[in-house]
C-alpha cells in the first residue's frame, strides 16, 4: 500500500468513543482514535474527504459565537492564551490557544490542565503525514474527561476560521458534533478536510520538531488506526498553562 493510499486510511479516525469516523469517510480515517474503517475508538473522526454518509446537523446558520447560555466566564473565557506540552524524552511543545475563536474549547482544555488532568497520560495515536493524538486517560482512543463541551465549527452552527494546517491543534470527537472532552490532536500536515467540522482552537508555536520526532519514532508501530502499544506512546509529562 502506498504512502498516500495510508494516510487516506488514516484519515478516518479522531472520535473519542467508538471511533466512528466522523463519518466523514469516503476512505476510512478518521479523526478518533485514528481508526482506519469501522470503529475503533478515539474521539473524533474525518477523512481525506467528505461525503454523504457524513450525518452532520443543518448547518445553514452559522452563529459569530456559541450561544451566551454555552459561553464560558472564567479567565480563560477570551484572549490568546499559551501552553506548554512537555514530552518524555522528546522536548516542549508551545502552543498558542485562541479564546476568541473557540471560548468553549479553550476553556476547557485550559481547565483541564489546571487541574492536573493531562499530566502522565500519552499521545496514544499518531499517524504519519496527518497528525499526533493524546488526552486519553485509557490510553486507547475510548477515554475522555467526565464532561463533554459544544463542537466548536461551522458544522455545529459556530463560526471558526481556523484552518487545520500543519501545527494547528484541535479536538478530536465521535460522530457526536458534542462529543469532544479531554482529547486533543496536533496537525503535521495540512489537512483541509477537517475543517469545519473540528473544533481547532490554537497553534504551535514552537515545538513542531518534537512533533515531527514523535511521528519519526513511533509511526510505523501503530495498528492500522495509529494507535500505539502503551510501551511505545510518548508520555506527556505535563501541561502547564503560562497565561
Amino acid at each position: 500500500m502506498t504512502d498516500e493510499n495510508n494516510v487516506r486510511t488514516a484519515y478516518a479516525a479522531i472520535t473519542r468513543r467508538g471511533f466512528m469516523g466522523l463519518a466523514l469517510a469516503a476512505a476510512s480515517f478518521s479523526l478518533a482514535a485514528c481508526g482506519a474503517s469501522s470503529s475503533a475508538s478515539g474521539e473524533g473522526s474525518a477523512s481525506t474527504s467528505s461525503s454523504s454518509s457524513d450525518t452532520s446537523s443543518d448547518s445553514s446558520t452559522i452563529s459569530d459565537a456559541t450561544d451566551t447560555s454555552d459561553q464560558p466566564t472564567g479567565p480563560y473565557a477570551s484572549g490568546v492564551h499559551h501552553a506548554t506540552i512537555e514530552v518524555t524524552d522528546y522536548g516542549t511543545i508551545s502552543v498558542a490557544l485562541n479564546a476568541n475563536v473557540a471560548p468553549i474549547t479553550v476553556s476547557n482544555f485550559a481547565d483541564l490542565v489546571e487541574q492536573g488532568f493531562y499530566n502522565g497520560l500519552t499521545f496514544h495515536r499518531v499517524v504519519k503525514d496527518f497528525m499526533i493524538q493524546g488526552g486519553d486517560p485509557n490510553g486507547d482512543g475510548t477515554g475522555g474527561s467526565d464532561t463533554t463541551i459544544k463542537g466548536e465549527f461551522s458544522a455545529n452552527g459556530v463560526k471558526n476560521d481556523i484552518a487545520h494546517v500543519r501545527g494547528t491543534i484541535s479536538m478530536a470527537r465521535s460522530s457526536d458534533y458534542n462529543s469532544a472532552s479531554s482529547q486533543f490532536f496536533i496537525v503535521q500536515k495540512t489537512a483541509a478536510s477537517l475543517n469545519g467540522r473540528y473544533a481547532a482552537f490554537g497553534n504551535v508555536t514552537d515545538g513542531m520538531d518534537v512533533v515531527d520526532a514523535i511521528v519519526d519514532a513511533t509511526a510505523d508501530k501503530g495498528d492500522s488506526n495509529g494507535i500505539l502499544p502503551k510501551e511505545d506512546q510518548p508520555v506527556i509529562a505535563s501541561i502547564t498553562m503560562v497565561d
